[in-house]
């Protein structure tokens, strides 16, 4: 008798799962990065950069993982990261994602980009929800999304700012991606099938996107924010000065992020930029950590260089691969336990003794 397969045990366990259970055309999407992706793997390689130096001899008999972020608290500083195109990974598509994060106790953050409505999925949520935006050439389109999240019940607005062009996303070209029947841009399906289902990575010379702008400035971001009183975020930064310029025109927070290697290749690992923008930020904002989180001991190298809480991409989608809305809850089940062992075994039982002090530079080999 052939043995059941092992449960899968960690966040990687899903990834090879997940690889199994979806067409090529989705694995491709949902792993690649962009051109040679140096950036794809610079996020992982960043983390072996740095050692933790654990303390003996702490009281650890209770580990705390809770925080707060805008008022809100959280169990743990691990949020589900904005991704577009649920469907790709399971039919229900975000609703089943919400359900995860909802078994999870966990934020979840909505795509602008989702395959249902974000009135649908924060209908679904009893966990806090978080809504993401691309700013769209028609402005007055970019404020009713504003207004609608807002009327729905987001707690948050993600503004993500770094992909005004498209990168070259080869893998996705080579193989023939394209939105199926039912993965539609369900947030802008009023517009038309030819933009809900515009081609998501246009062949041939176009670099530009039908569903984003190329001229989004600091003077946008200015004025989204006379729109809302939510917190809103500005994800993809990378430049201290733009963590300056974004608290300047009214972000609350911001999200330290290269798009997951998918925006432009050559760009530093997202762990070696944190510190510097952690350092320009000060305490007036929460910094989120958006880039390669697959440990527990990730999430405690980010904290300690600076971060409030990390996001986690790819890793929740492998879940939802998987086996939906319990293989969601259950990477970030994994995950938080990790963490805990990870704090335990450092001697730091609270967030707030996760400090840069607990690490140092890591032996290189030549």
């Amino acid at each position: 008798m052939t043995p059941a397969p092992s449960p899968p045990r960690s966040l990687s366990d899903f990834e090879i799962l997940a690889q199994a259970a979806l067409s090529p055309m989705a694995w491709e999407y949902l792993a690649g990065g962009v051109a040679d992706e140096e950036t794809l793997h610079a996020n992982r390689r960043e983390f072996g950069r740095w050692s933790i130096v654990p303390r003996v001899c702490r009281d650890v008999s209770s580990i705390d993982t809770s925080l707060q972020i805008f008022g809100r608290r959280h169990e743990a500083p691990i949020l589900l990261a904005p991704a577009a195109y649920h469907r790709l990974f399971h039919p229900d598509a975000e609703l089943e994602s919400v359900r995860g994060a909802n078994a999870a106790g966990i934020t979840f953050c909505a795509s602008i980009f989702s395959n249902v409505t974000l009135e649908a999925i924060a209908a679904a949520s009893t966990a806090p929800t978080w809504f993401q935006l691309y700013v769209q050439k028609d402005r007055g389109l970019t404020r009713d999304l504003v207004q609608r999240a807002a009327a729905a019940g987001f707690e948050a607005l993600v503004i993500t700012a770094d992909v005004p062009v498209n990168g070259p996303r080869e893998r996705e070209l080579r193989a023939g991606f394209h939105l199926p029947p039912g993965a539609e841009r369900a947030n802008l399906a009023h517009l038309g099938p030819a933009v809900a289902a515009a081609a998501h990575r246009p062949f041939g010379r176009n670099i530009y996107s039908a569903v984003r702008t190329p001229d989004l400035t600091w003077d946008d971001i200015a004025w989204i924010r006379s729109l809302t009183s939510q917190p809103m975020l500005l994800k993809g930064v990378l430049h201290p000065d733009d963590a300056s310029a974004a608290l300047a025109a009214g972000c609350d927070g911001i999200i330290v992020s290269n798009h997951g290697g998918r925006s432009l290749d050559s760009v530093p690992g997202t762990l070696a930029q944190l510190p510097a923008i952690a350092a320009a930020a000060g305490r007036n904002a929460p910094i989120l950590f958006d880039g390669g989180i697959r440990r527990g001991t990730d999430v405690i190298k980010a904290l300690a260089l600076g971060a409030t809480a990390v996001c986690v991409g790819r890793p929740y989608l492998w879940g939802l691969a998987v086996a939906g809305a319990q293989g969601v809850a259950q990477v970030v089940d994994i995950l938080r336990m990790e963490l805990e062992m990870a704090m335990g075994l450092s001697g730091a039982p609270t967030l707030d003794d996760v400090r840069r002090t607990l690490l140092q530079p890591a032996f290189q080999r030549q």
